[in-house]
Formats: structure tokens, sequence, C-alpha cells
């Protein structure tokens, strides 16, 4: 029997104002390829500063109460490129202009300009490091196919299913080796499936399946509504019921979903009874740290709709813009949050257990 609202993270958390300078996005997507922000230091030295920025992530999360954690993505510039750049057919040198996230911005992107292909291990090492400094089970993330495809100008394949199933076929090979570490957890980032619904139903279960076929880890996908940009909308579009059903009949063990910002209605998880789901109850963006108790509730709101056991308690989004000491109280904050729920879920004087049907 699982524990109810085991705590967990989508992947990112700040980086060190001593490793990086972290530059806000701009609408022009220019920080898309981490081309806006830089490492402060270079060669061994950088290295050696990033093995210490993930020892500091591995101590926040676990001393803030989070179960299953993260290496804090803190070698990554972006989540993307920082896989797609060691795939052979992706070029970043020469980039393209390309409207992307459903015609939300024009951004500078890289281009696939021949077959893409594994070509050896990635963020194998990166894993290693982190299973070798931790005794918590951990998650690795990596890119979601049709995220990199909507990130990417094609001038390759020329339709985005066969290309989709191209980066999928690449980045399952980039799992399987570090599947073979162990990992807890193996998670695809596709926040572009909140933006498309209907290309999620025609091939982008099709291609998620793809990229987590074969693992022993169990497999997640990350769905959310993407940063908040300066003079950017950021519209919270209602596709969340297609993609839920279409995510139902998916391989995927786990579904990380944003809940909390957009102020989502918890009974939409009756739509995937069979997903353990990470329920987003914080927001990434806002600096205010979230109660506790209202966390609970939230936590239990969801438990009306969907089995308890099934639901761990996690951010909407990865923390990498907030600063250290935001991510670790709104961390913290969690695990409360959880705890109370939990009491609550077991004390027969609180919350009936189990599900309630209108």
């Amino acid at each position: 029997m699982a524990e109810p609202f085991i705590t967990t993270v989508v992947g990112s958390m700040p980086k060190p104002p001593w490793l990086y300078n972290q530059v806000p996005l701009d609408a022009k997507g220019f920080d898309h390829h981490g081309t806006g922000s830089d490492w402060l230091l270079e060669g061994d030295p950088l290295h050696n500063a990033q093995d210490d920025a993930v020892r500091l992530a591995i101590y926040d999360q676990e001393s803030a109460g989070v179960r299953i954690i993260s290496d804090g993505e803190q070698r990554r510039k972006t989540y993307l490129t920082y896989v797609t750049s060691q795939l052979g057919g992706f070029d970043y040198e020469t980039l393209a202009e390309k409207w992307i996230r459903d015609g939300r911005r024009l951004a500078q992107v890289g281009r696939c300009t021949g077959p893409v292909e594994w070509r050896g291990p990635i963020v194998v090492d990166d894993l290693r490091f982190l299973l070798t400094n931790t005794t918590s089970p951990v998650k690795v993330t990596l890119p979601g196919p049709m995220t990199v495809t909507d990130s990417t100008y094609d001038a390759y394949y020329g339709d985005e299913r066969t290309f989709a199933l191209a980066v999928a076929a690449a980045i399952n090979r980039e799992a399987k080796a570090l599947d073979a570490l162990g990992p807890a957890v193996i998670q695809f980032d596709e926040p572009v499936f909140s933006r498309y619904p209907d290309k999620v139903a025609e091939w982008g279960i099709e291609a998620l399946d793809r990229v987590a076929d074969g693992l022993r880890a169990q497999t997640a996908v990350h769905v959310c509504y993407s940063y908040t940009m300066p003079g950017v909308e950021r519209p919270i579009r209602p596709s969340y019921p297609q993609i839920l059903a279409e995510l139902e009949r998916s391989q995927i063990d786990q579904l990380a979903l944003e809940f909390h910002a957009p102020q989502l209605d918890p009974k939409l998880l009756e739509l995937c009874p069979s997903k353990t789901v990470l329920f987003g109850c914080i927001d990434n963006a806002d600096p205010v740290v979230e109660n506790a108790e209202v966390i609970a509730q939230r936590l239990l709101a969801a438990a009306e709709y969907h089995d308890p056991e099934k639901l761990q308690a996690a951010p909407d989004c990865g923390l990498v813009l907030l600063s250290q000491a935001t991510a670790r109280a709104k961390l913290s904050a969690l695990f409360r949050g959880a705890q109370i729920a939990r009491d609550q879920l077991s004390d027969p004087r609180g919350r009936a257990h189990g599900h309630h049907h209108d």
C-alpha cells in the first residue's frame, strides 16, 4: 500500500547565484536555449561548482521533507537543449525563427538538419553522481518528443509525427541507459501537451509511449502551461479534459500536472483513475510561499476524485525561477501540507476516506 501524498518535485531547483547568472525569460524567447543566462565559471571549476550545487539541491530537498528527489538540473542551462544538443541531427549554431507554443511567441530555435540519433550517454554521469550522493529515491528528467519538435525548426523530416517518433526513439535509448542505474522515476517533460490537445490525440501519446518503452523505472510525464513571461500572455486553455483522457490510455505510470496556479478543478482527476498523479500544489512563479493548511485542503479535494494512494504532492512545475530560500520554504510548506492532509485522511473524525460521488 502506497502512502498518500508522498512529496516529490517536478525537476528543476534554483541555481546558486555563485554558479549561474539567471536572466529572466524574454518574449522573443532568446533564453529558450539559455543564451541570455550564463555560467559564472568554466572548465574544472565549473564542473566542481556544479557538483556542489547538486549537493546543495539534494540537501535543500531532503531537509524540506521531499521524498523522491532530483539533482535540481543544476548542470542544465535549459531542460531541453542540454539533451537535444548532444543528439545527432540538431544544429544550434544557425538558429531559425519559429512561432512556438501554438503561436504564443516567436522564438529563435535550433534546427533539425538530419536524422535524429543517440550518439552516447548524455545524462548518465549526472544520474550516477546524484545516486552516489543520496539514499533517497530519485527521479531524472528528459525532454518529451512533442516538446522537442515544437521547440525545433524541422529542416529534414517534413512531417511532425515522423520527426517526433525519431526523437522518441533516440531519447528512449538515453532513457534505457539511465534505467540501468536504477532511478525510481524517469520523467519526460511535455509542457506543450497543454497547447496542442488535438496533436496529443493524433500522435503525442504514440510518441510518448515510444520514448518510455521498455523501462523498469516508473515513467512520468510532466504537463504544464509553461513559465510566465513579461509581456507574453499565458493562456490557460481548457485542454486538460482532452489531454487527461488521452494520457489515461497511455503506458505512462505517473502524471505530473500543474493544478495550483491555473486553479484547475480537481474533478478532472476522474479522467485518469489508473495513473499516479503528482498533483501541483505550489506556484512555481509566485514568490509568495503557500500556506500548508491550504495545500492540505487542495490535496484532500483531489482525494475526493482520485485514490489518495495514487496522489503525490508536488509543485506545479520546476522551481528554477525562484530564489533558493523561497524554493526551500515552498517545499517545506508542501511537506507540512501533505502531512496535515495524511493526518486528516486517517482521522475518522476528519473527512471520510475515499471518493465522493455527486
